[in-house]
C-alpha cells in the first residue's frame, strides 16, 4: 500500500474553497453605500484606507496590509469604495468604511508612521495572497481587480472620449452620461486525470522548461463553462476529456480573471499520450502522486505558487500539501 496521500486522505471536514486563498473576504460590499459618492466617504472620519502603486499593496508587516486614514496619504491618484468591514478586529471596528486608494509614486511612505522602509513595503498578491488573512486577503484581490479595470477603461469603447469614475468607483461615464460597468473574464482551468488518477500537467511556452501546471484558457463567447474545458483541453493537449466536475472559483485580478476550476476524466479509450499543441503548451507531463510529491521535492518539477487554485487543484487530487524544491521556497 503506497504512504503517498490520495484524495481520502484529507483532512477531516476540509473543503475545495478552503484552500483558496483569493477567495476569502470578510467585508460587506456595500453597493448601496457607493451611491453617496467617494467624496463622502473620504470625509468620514470611521473610513480607512488600503493603498496600492502599480499593483502591488502598502504593508503594514510582511503579511499584513497597511490600513490607514485617507488623509495621511500622499498624492493619492483614484479613490475606490470596498466596503464595510464585517468582523470587529483590534485595528479596526465592525462596520469601518474601507477604500482603496491608487497612488502614482510612492514617494513620502516612508516618513509614516508604523510603516516599514524598503523593497517589503509593498507586496505582489501573487506572493503574499495565500499568507494574508482573510479580511486583507479579500480587500487587496477585490482592490486589484477594480483598479485595474480603471486602468484599461479610462476611454468609452464605442465613442473614444474620455470617461470618469462615478458610483464610487464603481462606474465610468462619458460626457452623454453613458455608463460602462467593471466586466470579469471567465478562464476554466482543469485537473485531467486518465483511468489511473494520474495527472496531467503542461508548460507553457512563456515559463521556465520545468515548470508545469495545470491546463486552462478562457471561456468563449456563447459558450458553456463544461464546453470550455473540453475544448481547452483538446486544443492544447490532443487529449479528448467528458464529464467535467466543477470543483470551485476564485478571483484572479492578473488583470481581470475568475478561474473556474474543474476536474475531467479521459474519455473512456480514448488517447491518452498527449501531444502539446506547440504554440501555447510545449511540454506534457502524466504523474501519479508519488512521482509528483518527488519531482516537486527534488526541484525537478517548480509548480504553481500557493496563491492560485492551480495549486489548490493539484494539492485537493494528491490529497494533502506538497513540498517544493529549495528554489520555490526561497
Amino acid at each position: 500500500m503506497s504512504d503517498t496521500p490520495g484524495p481520502a486522505d484529507s483532512p477531516a471536514g476540509s473543503s475545495f474553497s478552503s484552500r483558496l486563498p483569493l477567495a476569502r473576504a470578510a467585508l460587506d460590499r456595500d453597493h448601496l453605500g457607493r451611491a453617496g459618492g467617494i467624496d463622502a466617504l473620504l470625509d468620514d472620519a470611521r473610513t480607512r484606507a488600503i493603498v496600492l502603486h502599480e499593483g502591488r499593496a502598502l504593508l503594514a508587516t510582511p503579511t499584513s496590509l497597511a490600513i490607514l486614514p485617507p488623509s495621511i496619504v500622499p498624492q493619492a491618484a483614484l479613490a475606490v469604495y470596498l466596503g464595510r468591514t464585517t468582523n470587529p478586529a483590534p485595528d479596526l471596528a465592525e462596520g469601518t468604511p474601507i477604500v482603496a486608494l491608487a497612488v502614482d509614486s510612492t514617494d513620502g511612505f516612508e516618513q509614516l508612521d508604523d510603516i516599514p522602509s524598503g523593497p517589503s513595503q509593498w507586496g505582489d498578491l501573487r506572493r503574499i495572497g495565500a499568507h494574508l488573512d482573510e479580511r486583507d486577503a479579500g480587500l487587496f484581490t477585490q482592490a486589484l481587480a477594480i483598479l485595474n479595470w480603471h486602468t484599461v477603461s479610462r476611454f468609452s469603447p464605442l465613442a473614444g472620449v474620455e470617461t470618469v469614475p462615478a458610483q464610487a468607483g464603481w462606474v465610468r461615464q462619458d460626457e452623454s452620461g453613458k455608463e460602462y460597468f467593471p466586466r470579469t473574464d471567465a478562464a476554466v482551468i482543469v485537473a485531467v486525470l486518465d483511468a489511473d488518477d494520474r495527472l496531467l500537467l503542461g508548460s507553457n511556452a512563456m515559463w521556465e522548461t520545468n515548470r508545469f501546471s495545470l491546463l486552462a484558457g478562457f471561456v468563449e463567447p456563447g459558450e458553456s463553462l463544461e464546453a470550455a474545458v473540453i475544448r481547452e483541453v483538446f486544443e492544447e493537449s490532443g487529449v479528448r476529456v467528458e464529464n467535467p466536475h466543477y470543483l470551485g472559483s476564485q478571483p484572479w485580478p492578473f488583470p481581470a480573471s475568475l478561474m473556474v476550476g474543474f476536474e475531467a476524466r479521459v474519455v473512456a479509450g480514448a488517447d491518452s499520450v498527449g501531444r502539446p499543441d506547440g504554440d501555447e503548451i510545449v511540454a506534457l507531463r502524466w504523474f501519479t502522486r508519488h512521482e509528483l510529491a518527488e519531482a516537486a521535492a527534488a526541484g525537478d518539477v517548480l509548480l504553481p505558487g500557493k496563491t492560485s487554485i492551480a495549486r489548490a487543484i493539484v494539492e485537493h487530487w494528491f490529497g494533502g500539501e506538497l513540498t517544493d524544491g529549495p528554489r520555490e521556497r526561497k
